[in-house]
């Protein structure tokens, strides 16, 4: 399946469990929820890999094709579906780091990729940096503040990061890429935080944008690229746009 694939684009939708995004219970073996995060794949004749727990072998013949590929995983809904992701991309790495050069791992149900960004002259002229989506929001605003309590108690430094960069863009995991090496060290590193704290995480947060600032601050400062031309404005449903990488919502 991958074996002539250099560039991909992935996505996850486990369904069955409540969906904090969109607020409610995705509902099992429905397609329609990443039908535009679908068609923009296909029609730009990129390739997708969507990880998924539900969708059923009618579903997957139907619209499995030579861009857009379904791989089945389990989910025992231990860790919210935002940060159990990172550990579906972590295992895929390691196993095919080898055939890929670079990938996009994006949301599904509110992402479309306009343009193929994996030709965009910002995107090759930066191989050691790390691409993401943003918010028109500071890292010190009142939902993250909320949102990183647990982070926040249980990371030493991490009340030193926000104080050193409370005024910075807030970043978004809705769209994160780079090449295989940046985005293993990126899965490792989230992996590691989402196994050894998030797993005790009793707030009602996911901690999945949380950890994905602290690690891209951090650990990314001087190779980090976020927003325009890589992503739409968030939330502006800016659909006009065709100058930009991705559209967020």
């Amino acid at each position: 399946m991958l074996s002539s694939i250099k560039q991909i684009i992935c996505a996850t939708l486990l369904t069955g469990v409540y969906d904090v995004n969109r607020n409610e219970l995705l509902a099992e073996d429905h397609f329609e929820i990443i039908k535009d995060w679908y068609n923009s794949i296909v029609k730009l004749q990129l390739r997708g890999i969507v990880f998924h727990n539900t969708f059923s072998d009618e579903t997957i013949n139907t619209y499995q094709n030579k861009n857009v590929s379904f791989i089945k995983v389990n989910y025992d809904g231990t860790l919210n579906a935002n940060v159990y992701r990172y550990f579906i991309y972590k295992d895929f790495l390691e196993a095919y780091a080898d055939k890929i050069d670079h990938l996009f791992v994006t949301d599904i149900a509110d992402v479309e990729v306009i343009k193929n960004p994996f030709i965009e002259p910002l995107f090759v002229n930066h191989p050691e940096d790390l691409f993401c989506g943003d918010e028109p929001e500071i890292l010190a605003n009142e939902w993250m503040q909320n949102h990183n309590t647990h982070l926040r108690n249980s990371i030493s430094g991490f009340s030193a990061y926000e104080e050193e960069n409370n005024a910075q863009t807030l970043l978004n995991c809705g769209i994160i890429g780079g090449s295989v090496k940046v985005m293993k060290t990126l899965m490792d590193e989230l992996v590691n935080i989402h196994s050894t704290y998030t797993i005790h995480n009793k707030s009602p947060y996911t901690l999945d944008m949380g950890a994905f600032n602290y690690v891209a601050r951090t650990q990314f400062s001087q190779h980090l690229q976020h927003g325009e031309p890589i992503n739409t404005i968030f939330k502006q449903y800016q659909t006009t746009r065709s100058d930009c990488w991705f559209k967020h919502k």
